[in-house]
């Protein structure tokens, strides 16, 4: 008699049991990815994470922020929907990597430059840093241009350099150091067109590149003669 209630209880539900078959389907699926297996496909996925990160240090240092994914995942042997998947796109790689890319350099070039006590050095050895970061490390010129403004530890790089250029240049005027009208703004409009250029013009050749880096601070820079003259007798 039970048998008899059970298969008509299945010709009167219809569709209904249809679903709480399937449901019964799905929860034997979930017993059968909780075996030993999953700590193989976790270690799977952990060690994709690290040949992405690995391999996105390389290509981003070497190319910059903008290299394709394409370019990231080839090195890592992975696919392109791998990167989405573990790391949530470029933003998500760019925050994963960033220090390792580009931001430890950049804090070690302020870094360097607060230590030096006199300020005219100071600035002459930021000047010249930052410069040469800029044409090494393409990565440093897509932070400056903040060509990925949905990325918060690239913007809260771009803000800690932003102060530190404000420090700079008051610090300049209050030593007279810096030429008369010179401000914050036009500082990092010159890293922003050095960054400008190289991007999207090319690299110059090395020498011609330190050239124009002495002229730059011989332009914003007073100098020894001037500086003299200022001196009361």
């Amino acid at each position: 008699m039970t048998t008899e209630v059970n298969f008509r209880r299945v010709l009167s539900w219809g569709k209904l049991t249809w679903m709480v078959k399937f449901s019964c389907r799905a929860k034997e699926e979930a017993v059968v990815t909780s075996t030993p297996s999953s700590p193989t496909l976790r270690t799977d996925a952990r060690r994709n994470v690290e040949r992405i990160r690995v391999a996105a240090v390389k290509v981003f240092r070497e190319r910059g922020l903008s290299a394709p994914l394409e370019e990231v995942a080839a090195a890592a042997h992975v696919s392109k929907a791998t990167i989405f998947n573990r790391l949530g796109g470029r933003i998500g790689l760019i925050d994963a990597v960033l220090d390792d890319v580009v931001a430890a350099e950049l804090r070690g070039v302020i870094d360097d430059a607060r230590s030096v006590a006199e300020v005219r050095e100071r600035i002459c050895s930021y000047v010249g840093a930052i410069r040469d970061l800029q044409y090494r490390l393409p990565a440093v010129n897509d932070v400056l241009l903040q060509e990925f403004p949905d990325s918060e530890q690239l913007m809260a790089l771009c803000h800690v350099g932003g102060a530190f250029h404000d420090d700079l240049v008051a610090g300049g005027h209050a030593a007279g150091v810096l030429v008369h009208g010179f401000t914050p703004g036009d500082f990092q409009a010159l890293t922003l067109d050095n960054a400008l250029a190289l991007k999207y013009g090319g690299r110059p050749p090395r020498a011609d590149y330190d050239r124009r880096t002495r002229f730059v601070l011989g332009g914003i820079c007073r100098s020894a003669g001037q500086l003299e003259g200022t001196r009361a007798p």
